[in-house]
């Protein structure tokens, strides 16, 4: 079963700017999902984070994108999982107004195509002993990035996420 799910919010649009509800305890009791935390970043155009998963305190993110635009990739890492191993993409993005739920027991990751604040909403605290990331460019993900590599913007910790390969040898999930 796939667990990730997309959302369409509801945005009003007027002369003086928009208004939407971004979250709401129904869409809480849809997931079955309490969430704990909030966390907001901003990404420049061109940046590339991930893919980030956490196994000690597994975390759960529901995400949208109130500025900007960013390809986002999540890699079920469930080694009993039929779909272990497969990734996915959405676009999300100021114009768009989706938000992402996606479960524990994924890695996740986006590309910043503009300028973009990212919201999660979060089923876990930050456990940084409990984390770990998978490199956004494994081959033997196929995740059919939208930038060149050659040109993004990437974290020290980031490049040296484990191949695909090396994570399966000791998975998490």
């Amino acid at each position: 079963m796939i667990n990730h799910h997309v959302f369409q919010l509801n945005k009003y649009n007027d002369n003086r700017g928009f208004f939407y509800e971004s979250f709401s305890k129904d869409l809480s009791l849809e997931l079955g999902q309490n969430f704990v935390q909030d966390n907001i970043s901003f990404s420049s155009c061109g940046v590339v984070r991930g893919l980030h998963y956490q196994w000690d305190g597994p975390m759960g993110k529901l995400i949208h994108v109130p500025k900007g635009r960013i390809v986002d990739h999540i890699v079920d890492i469930r080694k009993n999982s039929e779909y272990y191993g497969k990734s996915y993409k959405f676009e999300l993005s100021d114009e768009n107004s989706r938000i992402l739920w996606v479960p524990p027991g994924y890695a996740h990751g986006f590309e910043a195509l503009q300028d973009s604040i990212v919201m999660y909403k979060c089923t876990s605290y930050y456990n940084h002993l409990g984390e770990g990331c998978i490199n956004f460019f494994d081959k033997n993900l196929n995740l059919n990035l939208t930038l060149d590599q050659k040109d993004v913007i990437i974290s020290e910790k980031d490049k040296k996420g484990l191949s695909w390969e090396d994570y399966i040898l000791d998975p998490k999930f």
